[in-house]
Formats: C-alpha cells, structure tokens, sequence
C-alpha cells in the first residue's frame, strides 16, 4: 500500500485532490456508462470502472457524509470540500440492499484505501442491469476533472482522477474531527423521565446541545441507534417516559458532548408545552368568545365564519395527496440540489415568520409545533436521503416526497400515539416543500362520509368537483369570509372555516373534529360526549330549516307589509334546481365565470346561449339576473391568459376585461340576447366606475341585439361594488334598470381590506358604518329615478344585516340557495317602520362591531 500512502500525501496538495481507483478492473469513460442519467452527466463529471472483485475502497482521506440505505452507494468529502460519489452498478437501488454489505457509518472519517463496501459480485450481476460502476463529482461546478486514468486499475494504487478547484486554487477546508479524534469515546446510560420519553422537543433540544461540539453522539435503545443531529431518527427509537438509553459519543469534545445531551434529556422543563397525543385532551367547547390574549386549548383553533352551521366528521387534508413531482431529474442532480435548498430555505423562512407570529399573540402551542417543524426541515437523515436520491437522477421533489416517506414509514412501526402525530407533521412539511417547488395538483379524490376538508385555501375550481353528499364542512388556513371560495361553500350548504392559521396543518388527517363555524372554532380530537352535543345542535338546527323550508314558497314581507324579493346566486344548474326547492323568487345574481371555469377555451355565442337556456327553463318561469363574465382577483379561467399584474384587485376585473378583449363580452351578450322567453334574462354588469362605462356597453347591447332581430327592451343593471358606483348612484340609475350592491367588492375597496387576507378576515365586515352609508348612498341614489336596489353579497344573507339593508331601502336579497327559507322567514318577523328608523341610528355608530351588537339587540336572531 505504499502506492497508497503516497497518493494519500499528494491528495493534501493546495492545487488538486487525486482519487485513487476505488475498484479493481478496467476504466468506462463517463459517456459509455449504460444509464443515461449517469452518461449525460446528470451525476457530475467523472468515470466508471467495470469491477473484477467486489470491495469499494476509499478513494481519498474523507468523511462520509452519506451512506445509501441499501448500501450501494457513498459519497465522501475530502479536506478540499469535494464530494465523491462512489455508485456500484446501474440500477442497484432496486435491489433494496442484496447483496452489499457496508463496513462505514454515516460521518465516519476514512483514509485512502480504507474498505468502505463489500458487494457479492455473482448475486448483484444476476439481478442489475450491469456492475459498471460510477465515481463522480457531485459539485462539479466547484472543481474541474484535470486527470482521466484509463486502461485497468488497481484500487487503493492506480491514480484515476486529479481534480483542481475552479480558479485554481483548493477549496476552503471543510470543518470537522480529525481521523485520529473520532476514536476518543465517552459513553452514558440514563433513564427518560420526562413526559412522553425521547419526543420532538427533547430531541430537538438535544440536537441543538452538541452543536459547535468536535462530537457524535449516537443513541442506542433495545437494539436500536440513532445519530443525535437526526431527530427522526430519536424519535424512530420508540424510546418512552421511563426507558433506558445509552448515549455513546465519539470525537474530540465527546466527553462534553455526551453530558450536554444526558442533561437536556433529564432536565425538568418549565413553561413548555407538554407534548401529548392531541386526542388525549378534549375539553369541551365553550361558546364564549376567546378574550383577547389568552391562549386557547392546545386542541382548539378559531377562525373566522364564512359559511354558518355545525358540523362533525373526520378531517381530510385536501391538499395532502395533491403533489406528484415527476420522478426523473430535468436538470444535472447539482442543479436539482440547489433547487431542494433553495425549497427548504424558503420553507424554512415562513416557519420562522408562522412561529415568531405565533409567540406574539401568545400561542404558545402552535408556536411549539411548527418550531419542531424547523428542526424537522433540516434533519441530516432526511436531507441526505434526498440528496441521495437525486444522486441517482431523481428530481428535487420526487427525493424529498420518498426521503420524507421512508421516514414515516419507520414512525409506522412504534406505537406511539405521538409518534403518528410527528407522522403527520413530517407529511405537513413534504407538502410545503413540494409546493415550494412549484408542484401542484388538483387531481379529483375519493372521499369518505362526513368528510371535513381542509386546505391552505380552497379555489372554486376545487370545490366545483366536489361530492358535496360527502362533505360535511370545510375549513381553510387562509382565505376571507367573502372570497369566492367562501361563497361557494355557503350555495353549497356547506358550514366553512377560513383563517383558520397555519396550525390547521398539524392536525393529523384522519382525526374526529367537531367544526361550530357559525362560533368561529375548529375542535380536533373532541370526546364522544362533545361530538354528541354537536350532533344534537346540528339535528336542532336542521329542524329550524324544515320548518322554515315547508314557508320557503310564500312569499316574504315584513309584519307591517313591505315585500321583500329573496331571489338566489347561482353559478350552475344544479344550483337553479336547488334555489327553486328553497322558495327562491327569483335568481338574483348567475355568475357565468364558474359556468366555465373548467373549459380549455372560450365559449362561443350559442354555447352561451345553451347554458343560459337551460338554467332559465330550470327556474319555471322565474326571471334571471345573469353578470357578465368577472375573471381577476381569486377568479382565474385557463382559456384567459391575462397579463401579470401587481394587484389584480385593481386591475383587468369585471367589464375592464372588454378594453382588451371586446370579443369575450360580445359572444356572451350575443348569447344572452338570444334566451327565450324575452324577458326572462335580466344583464348585470361588474365593476362599473362611473355613468360613462354603462352607457358605452348599453349601446353595444342594444346594437346587437338589433342585429339579431330582437325589439323589446332589455332590462341592463350595475353592480356596485367599488365606491365610486355608490357615490355616483344617482348618475348611473338614470341609465340603469336596477342596482345590485356586491357587499363583498364593496366592503374590500372602502375598507382598503383584501377579502382573501386571513389576518384580515375578521375585520373585513360589510356591517362597517362606511359600508352602510355607501349602500345607504346607493339606494337614495336609486330612488331619485325610480331604480330598485337590490344586495346580491354575503351581507344579504347574513340575519343580523338584514333589517338594516331592508331599512335602508333594499327591496331585494340574493342569497344562496340554500338560505332561502330562512332569509324569508327574517324578514316576516321585521316591521318595516322600526327598520328605517333604526337603520339610520345605527349608521352613527363608529364600527362594525358596535352596530352587529345593537343590530342583535334590537332584533335578536332565534
């Protein structure tokens, strides 16, 4: 071996690292290797050698910083800070270990020569597709291949590759133990007696106690070890309150090491979260508002109503079996590295930001969890895992979903009901990485009964597909009371949560949870005795429904005879069917953008006119009220591809949207004049600013609806939905037929508040007094030329706004179809008289929150 101890001293050498041929047999250039991936160099530069016996040695003085699972492949660092990847045969992974036999662990330290893998040549060469093995650089872009061997090589003496940092001069030294320092041992035996054993924190909290340390300290328990950085790996060690650990510590500083972690494991902890299965504490849920400041029970989450009711069923992540990166790498596994980095830097920084928010409000619970989850993200075993894996040519995503799933996989087999719990926070964090990734799926899913489905936020496309006789809630981390979401979830009946924060992703799929969303509050884990009261107040509630459905055809008006039209938004058939079983008068608002949302390409003029024409002979007579197409904002279509925009809120919405496509508008108007019976369509226009933009579309209805024969008038409408409409009301109703307030754009533009902001979601109240005098504006506006008013946003099927719209001259209320019957029997229990008088009083009133209190004193919901 002196060949070997002579290379070993050139290796030092500042200008290049020489590698030794780790194998015996003749050398392949890289390009001949017979796997793509390692051919087009998706690995790194470097070379092969067919192998004549079956020993890896190390080609260079080393560290191991990865060894594959199934014991086929290494990578080594060198002093210089190049990584060596030793891969034996194509396609060996598959063998899922056969046949190899490793004699290093992760993070030893090798010498040149030193044996690193024993491999049964006759067994591996059955089964692979070949043994030509692969020595490659896998930061190529950090140093050049200045040297090739070629011919046959002996391992451990024939000089293969002389590399050189790019620039000419060695890389920095890598921090770490010497060789000689990785034999100084210490080694202690203590007993876990906090709570819970060798959980997260613990974990965590040891990991962080050896860091700066020249020290590795592996845990061994029943036959088991685990490396101190991995916290996974601590927590696969099933290792419970009251089991007996051994903690052994290799290096220079092992002594120190090893008295550091013993005493974060047999510390007493104070002002920490106790780390208890969730389904182990349920106390009820109360239905007192949360004060301000204090924390709420660790299994409790408020939010914000979007969609009243009460509900109980198993929690599904929507989102959770959405992601399905592409398993082959586009890219070099270098670049494919720095995308993973990149993903987890990212990630990493909105963990930061979800913990340091948390712990300012005082959650000190969800502030725990996801600081476990920071841990998580850069745990050794799962990064090198899937650092591995993209070794082999797999993408970023695809090495992190398996890495973090091997993982899980081996939390499977403790059972441990706080393991399954770190399960699911390691299946939260693949999620956000793949998303940071840009990967993304909206794949239809199969679901069970009583389904509660959760998600960051829900798009209407998603809720479009549901089984609704399947879901019995919906609950978003983010998301407005009155995004378009929201909306749907309220035509759909459906009781929905948003704002719910990014705590929701930590509750395990598959949990009991009880969601009260007319309370604003999520309970997961509850005890039978809380799901029955839940079921018991959901069974009262239908039963108020019923008797309020069996009215739902009369008519509605106040005691002292004001009629009041309750008419239903829609976006489907379906739902016309549903708004005429509710009693609807009338369809008040169709959005035709949801009609569509699916289609690849936009509908022509008769495709429009086959779809309104069947909603309208759904309704039996009763008369439609149709917008035009409203794309922008939270609403997105694949046939339109629209120009990026900073605020989309503010930009190309609503009848904008003809300045750059004139042909969309008029297809759709072509298809709306031609519904039969005349009549029977009403056309409602979005985002109208001021008088000017109605009359120049109101001509553009009128000439072609003359050019396609039709001489009636047609009865044209304006939503007010930005501030501007309702300051000029009078201006725009002595060219409108009527107007219809949408209380969800309006509120956001007076308020300056997004209606999808979560933080926001609470305070964007359309019961703002700013709010009330815009629409108070309107209807005054309206009255001047003899115009109705009509709401068609969420106020108007909100029960404690509505005596205030009805007292301030809104004869009709578009709801979903759904809260129809209910919406009417409020307004047979209001006197008319009273609701001016105090509607005007109330507009006084210095906040949303004062005037929804009087409102509720005033006229007391049932």
């Amino acid at each position: 071996m002196e060949r070997a101890e002579e290379s070993r001293l050139m290796n030092q050498s500042p200008d290049k690292v020489i590698l030794l041929a780790p194998l015996t047999g003749p050398v392949v250039p890289l390009a001949d290797v017979p796997d793509p991936v390692f051919a087009g160099g998706m690995f790194g530069d470097g070379i092969a050698i067919d192998p004549l016996d079956g020993r890896l040695l190390a080609p260079c003085d080393g560290v191991v910083t990865h060894l594959a699972r199934t014991g086929h492949a290494v990578t080594l660092q060198t002093r210089e800070g190049a990584e060596i990847l030793l891969h034996i045969g194509i396609d060996t992974v598959e063998l899922g270990g056969e046949g190899f036999t490793t004699k290093v662990a992760q993070g030893d330290h090798v010498r040149a020569g030193d044996l690193l893998i024993e491999f049964d040549q006759d067994a591996v060469g059955m089964k692979a597709p070949s043994l030509v093995s692969v020595i490659a650089i896998a930061n190529s872009e950090a140093f050049d291949v200045i040297e090739r061997g070629s011919g046959r090589v002996t391992a451990g003496v024939s000089p293969l590759l002389s590399l050189r940092a790019k620039g000419g001069t060695a890389a920095e030294e890598s921090a770490g133990t010497s060789p000689s320092e990785v034999r100084v041992q210490a080694s202690r035996t203590i007993k876990l007696v906090q709570a819970g054993g060798l959980h997260a924190r613990p974990a965590a909290r040891a990991r962080e106690a050896v860091r700066g340390l020249q020290a590795r300290v592996d845990v061994h328990h029943e036959g088991r070890q685990a490396n101190v950085e991995s916290v996974v790996g601590l927590l696969g060690l099933g290792a419970g309150e009251g089991a007996t650990v051994e903690l052994i510590g290799t290096g220079r500083d092992a002594a120190q090491a090893v008295d550091a972690v013993a005493r974060e494991l047999l510390r007493e902890v104070h002002g920490e979260l106790e780390e208890t299965p969730a389904r182990m504490k349920s106390p009820a849920p109360g239905a007192a508002t949360r004060p301000s400041g204090i924390p709420l029970d660790p299994n409790t989450l408020a939010g914000v109503c979007a969609a009243p009711g009460i509900a109980v069923g198993k929690l599904v992540r929507w989102d959770d079996a959405d992601l399905t990166p592409p398993e082959l790498a586009s890219g070099t596994s270098a670049a494919e590295s720095r995308l993973l980095d990149r993903a987890l830097a990212t990630v990493d920084a909105e963990l930061n930001t979800t913990v340091r928010d948390a712990s300012q409000r005082g959650a000190v619970g969800e502030a725990g969890i996801f600081a476990v989850h920071r841990v998580l993200l850069e745990d050794p075993t799962l990064v090198d895992a899937a650092r591995d894996l993209i070794s082999l040519g797999k993408s970023a995503g695809f090495a992190w979903r398996e890495a973090i799933r091997a993982q899980i996989a081996v939390l499977a087999n403790v059972e441990d009901l706080l393991l399954a719990e770190r399960a699911a926070d390691l299946r939260d964090i693949e999620k956000r990485v793949l998303r940071a990734l840009g990967h993304t799926n909206s794949a239809a899913r199969v679901l069970p009964e009583e389904a509660v489905l959760t998600a960051a936020e829900f798009t209407p496309s998603d809720l479009s597909s549901l089984d609704r006789s399947r879901v019995s809630a919906l609950v978003m981390a983010a998301g407005g009371a009155t995004s378009h979401a929201a909306i749907i979830a309220r035509q759909l009946g459906i009781p929905a949560l948003v704002a719910v924060g990014d705590a929701l992703h930590a509750i395990p799929d598959g949990t009991q949870v009880v969601v009260d969303a007319s309370a604003g509050r999520l309970e997961y884990a509850p005890t039978e005795l809380d799901v029955e009261r839940a079921r018991l107040e959901r069974d009262r509630l239908a039963g108020v429904r019923e008797a309020n459905r069996r009215t739902s055809q009369q008519a509605a008006a106040t005691r002292d005879g004001r009629a009041i039209e309750v008419a239903a938004n829609i976006a489907t058939i379906d739902d016309a069917r549903t708004a005429v079983e509710n009693g609807a008068d009338s369809v008040g608002l169709l959005r035709t953008e949801l009609l569509f949302i699916h289609r690849e390409s936009a509908p022509n003029a008769d495709e429009h006119r086959q779809s309104y024409q069947a909603i309208v002979e759904a309704l039996g007579g009763r008369t439609a009220i149709i917008r035009t197409l409203d794309v922008g904002a939270d609403k997105e279509v694949p046939y339109l591809t629209l120009p990026p925009e900073t605020n989309p809120a503010l930009g190309l919405r609503g009848i904008r949207l003809a300045q750059v496509r004139p042909d969309l508008l008029d297809d759709q108007l072509r298809g709306l004049i031609a519904v039969q019976p005349a009549g029977s369509v009403r056309i409602l226009l979005p985002m109208v600013t001021d008088a000017g933009e109605l009359v120049r579309v109101r001509k553009r209805i009128d000439d072609l609806a003359r050019g396609l024969g039709r001489t009636d008038p047609i009865e044209v409408g304006v939503m007010i939905e930005v501030p501007s409409a309702a300051l000029l009301a009078d201006q725009l109703a002595r060219h409108a037929d009527f107007l219809s307030i949408g209380t969800n754009d309006l509120t956001q533009y007076t308020l300056a508040m997004d209606r999808c902001q979560a933080d926001l979601a609470a305070q964007a109240d359309g019961l703002h007094p700013g709010v009330l005098r815009l629409i108070d504006q309107t209807t005054k506006g309206a009255a001047k030329h003899g115009k109705w008013v009509g709401v068609c946003g969420a106020l108007a099927g909100d029960p404690v706004a509505v005596p205030l719209l009805v007292g301030l001259g809104v004869t009709e209320l578009s709801v979903d179809p759904v809260a129809v019957p209910g919406i009417k029997a409020r307004v047979r229990n209001l006197d008319y008289q009273l609701c001016r008088q105090r509607a005007s009083d109330l507009l006084a009133l210095d906040s949303a929150q004062a005037v929804r209190a009087a409102s509720r004193e005033i006229w007391p919901l049932d």
